[in-house]
């Protein structure tokens, strides 16, 4: 499967008229990335407070859109988020990115969104899997046939 872009995404896509549009600043040799958000009321889950979906996503991003900036063509296959404390509308909040191993056939990585002053508010961990090359089928494109005894393989697959 070929990854591409076409400036439609979520969250960094300039083309996205919905989206947030997030410029991301990048550091190839320290494979660490990092952007400032400010959530308008449009975000909240509780009265003042940013969806924890919103946040979540731009965890994810953080991570993936690293991923592809340091040119590998890898999908998200596990995510993880914990959240600490709330991240209220209209503040600031900053989100860094980090990949802290390549393999063979997997890539990881780990987030965290804080405040200005430093305080963390969430922090997220990704495994990615490498594609095979253009035209390869995502191990991850599944149906309602997949028993369990196939999701063990893949997970077996991703301890490789």
């Amino acid at each position: 499967m070929k990854l591409e872009t076409n400036e439609n995404c979520f969250v960094c896509g300039k083309n996205n008229a919905n989206g947030l549009r997030l410029s991301f600043e990048i550091d190839k040799e320290k494979q660490t990335l990092k952007t400032t958000f400010v959530a308008s009321p449009t975000f909240q889950g509780w009265d003042g407070i940013v969806h924890g979906g919103i946040l979540s996503t731009l965890l994810d991003e953080a991570m993936a859109k690293l991923v592809y900036e340091l040119g590998y063509e890898a999908v998200t296959a596990t995510l993880e988020i914990k959240f600490r404390k709330p991240a209220f509308i209209l503040e600031p909040i900053r989100v860094y990115g980090e990949v802290t191993e390549v393999s063979k056939r997997l890539i990881r990585a780990k987030a965290y969104i804080s405040k200005e002053d430093g305080t963390i508010l969430a922090v997220g961990n990704s495994t990615f899997m490498k594609q095979k090359g253009s035209g390869a089928t995502s191990p991850w494109i599944f149906t309602s046939l997949v028993q369990p005894l196939d999701i063990i393989r893949i997970k077996t697959e991703l301890n490789e």
